[in-house]
């Protein structure tokens, strides 16, 4: 078989995929407008907080004015900074899913419904001064501008990722707001969780119609996409570090990630008690065992360690 024939293999067999999820798009769409509640981003910022900076005669950011630790900042930014990148994500599963029937629908409700995420983050930061403004928008100038590219993924391998990625920003809204020690913040974090959690369900559901439909190359998706799964800011500058910083405080690491997104959607799908696969859905059944067992075991090293190191600061002080 020849490149262009194989390309063309591929293409129709995602475009199959596609037509034959198309009433469980649907449905889940329906499910999903009966279920989430419209929320207002001006609502969750306390204005009363906020004052000039020195453009308009004020006093531009100063370290002193953050009720932030250092920590929430680094999270805080983190997750505004991913939610920035909505133009990219945007056209991403717009190329995958195209902007026809049902799958248009979904694309445009779910871009209008994460638009708010980043405009009620940026507004509480900005309000309350709780990082630099002028930082901030350096970042997400850098952030924007390299954009986000998830590759060659087919349409089954993105919607098992974000089934994934989804429940994985849930986790880390849902932390970050605890972590802040700011009711409003927490509430607001609260808030976005809760769409994302909504937006996981639907792919999540997705993703268990096609196992119906294509249990082999379904589970081939997933395998491939747990195992090389990825937060989609680990483009933006310092996310490394960042990332370090972050699971240090408990906020998103190695064992929530283990035991809080990639467990629970396992088990929904019903991956290792399915009896439907042939050798293909086997063999990615079995890839995916041995790195879930090596992702626990380095999950629990890493929460030793970091277990270790709070005791022997703990000593200290």
């Amino acid at each position: 078989m020849s490149v262009l024939e194989a390309a063309g293999t591929e293409t129709g067999a995602a475009v199959r995929v596609l037509h034959e999820l198309e009433p469980v798009v649907a449905a889940n769409l329906d499910r999903h407008l009966k279920m989430t509640k419209d929320w207002q981003p001006h609502d969750y910022i306390p204005w009363s907080r906020g004052r000039d900076f020195a453009f308009l005669g004020g006093e531009d950011w100063q370290p002193e004015d953050s009720p932030l630790d250092p920590v929430a900042r680094t999270a805080m930014t983190v997750n505004l900074l991913t939610e920035d990148n909505l133009p990219s994500y945007h056209r991403e599963i717009a190329t995958r899913f195209g902007r026809d029937g049902a799958w248009g629908e979904w694309v445009g409700r779910w871009t209008a419904e994460e638009a708010r995420h980043g405009i009620a983050l940026r507004d509480y930061l900005v309000v309350t001064r709780g990082v630099d403004p002028v930082e901030l928008e350096r970042l997400r100038m850098l952030h924007m501008c390299a954009g986000y590219d998830s590759g060659d993924k087919t349409p089954l391998q993105t919607i098992a990722y974000v089934s994934f990625q989804e429940l994985a920003t849930r986790v880390s809204h849902r932390n970050t707001g605890a972590a802040t020690g700011c009711p409003i913040a927490e509430q607001l974090l609260q808030r976005i969780a809760s769409d994302e959690n909504l937006h996981m369900v639907f792919y999540r559901n997705l993703v268990a119609a096609a196992l119906d439909i294509s249990p082999d190359e379904t589970m081939r998706a997933i395998c491939d996409e747990a195992t090389g799964f990825a937060m989609p800011g680990a483009g933006m500058p310092d996310f490394t570090r960042n990332s370090v910083t972050i699971a240090k405080a408990g906020i998103y690491d190695l064992r929530l990630h283990h035991d809080d997104v990639l467990q629970p959607v396992l088990r929904y799908w019903k991956v290792f008690s399915r009896e439907d696969f042939g050798p293909a859905g086997e063999q990615a059944r079995e890839e995916l065992a041995g790195f879930l067992g090596a992702l626990d075991e380095q999950a629990t090293r890493f929460v030793e360690q970091r277990e270790r190191l709070r005791a022997r600061r703990a000593a200290r002080a």
